[in-house]
């Protein structure tokens, strides 16, 4: 019989494959496959890729893969038979490996299944930005009534009509966000690989790659919102920070390294920026050690802007759609290209 791999156990109760999904999997592939279901617990964090030992031996001649990321060690486990792998993750850079490439594996990812509640967390992010909740924060932790602050002009505030958004990244994720900013009366720019494609709906310009500090001077709040690739490492670097206008906010829920947070700090420390919030960082889970954890104006959140309980009845959509296309030799929905890394 051909064999497929489920390895969606993980670790964290929220990502982890509810039975209903695992009924609509089979059902999906029918007669003639036997489904192996692992049941150690798999890491989800991040691009996932972290097999565990009864994944590896479970995909000894599968056909099919789908988990948590695509580890190499279960690619070297399936050997030639591996003809597809599907990651529950968005992100795919682990799961990019030599042994993937060698044996033409197709990969599918998960892009778009976590772009409703991550457009929603960027939306409340901003509101924390430009309402001045930051300084109402830092009141509450020290006991202080602090009104004067925003009477004066301490805490400079703004309403959503007035405010300008540039986002990096107008995928999925990106295009999400741009859309509810555009219906709460933001202005909203953006950049992306392809400028010269239909601009999504509510973004009034959109430039290319090498227009991010042109984006960053008209832009009063910078959200990233791109993928991690080779190219969009710290795309952005000290020079788009300085591009931005004093008083600026960034927001990053992508991946920790396409900001370059050393500049960062330093663009807080001298007054430039207003402030950051960063649900991604560079190293997770964030050093105790790390300045951003007693800086007043940077708020950290877990890695967790993707959570919501949605989540699986469109990820099971998307793998069932999967099955079917896949059976039929029809082409993948959310394929990867390893040359763009998304």
């Amino acid at each position: 019989m051909r064999r497929a791999v489920i390895d969606l156990q993980s670790a964290r109760p929220v990502w982890r494959a509810p039975t209903s999904t695992l009924q609509a999997v089979t059902r999906a592939f029918g007669q003639g496959w036997a489904i192996v279901d692992v049941r150690s617990p798999s890491s989800s964090d991040g691009d996932g890729a972290q097999p565990s030992r009864e994944a590896q031996r479970a995909a000894v001649g599968a056909e099919v893969y789908i988990g948590w990321g695509v580890p190499a060690a279960v690619v070297r486990a399936a050997g030639p038979s591996l003809q597809w792998a599907h990651t529950a993750a968005a992100g795919v850079g682990a799961s990019l490996s030599p042994e993937l490439a060698e044996h033409g594996v197709a990969l599918t990812n998960s892009r778009g299944t976590h772009a409703e509640p991550m457009a929603d967390w960027a939306v409340a992010a901003i509101a924390f930005c430009v309402r001045g909740f930051h300084v109402a924060v830092a009141g509450q932790r020290a006991r202080r009534w602090r009104k004067d602050a925003f009477t004066d002009g301490t805490a400079a505030t703004k309403e959503f009509a007035e405010t300008r958004v540039g986002i990096v990244g107008l995928g999925g994720v990106g295009s999400k966000i741009a859309g509810r900013c555009h219906a709460l009366g933001m202005h909203v720019c953006g950049v992306r690989r392809h400028p010269a494609r239909r601009r999504p709906r509510g973004v009034s310009w959109v430039g290319g790659p090498g227009a991010v500090s042109a984006l960053a001077k008209k832009s009063d709040v910078l959200v990233i919102a791109a993928p991690q690739t080779a190219e969009t490492t710290r795309v952005v670097d000290d020079a788009v920070l300085h591009a931005l206008p004093r008083g600026s906010w960034v927001i990053n829920l992508a991946r920790g390294g396409l900001l370059d947070e050393q500049a960062l700090l330093g663009h807080l420390d001298r007054g430039h920026l207003a402030g950051v919030v960063l649900d991604v960082l560079a190293t997770e889970p964030l050093p105790r050690s790390h300045p951003f954890w007693r800086h007043e104006r940077v708020l950290v959140t877990p890695h967790v802007s993707g959570v919501s309980n949605r989540f699986w009845p469109r990820e099971t959509d998307l793998i069932v759609e999967n099955i079917r296309r896949y059976r039929r030799g029809g082409r993948l929905k959310n394929i990867v290209d390893p040359r763009l890394g998304y």
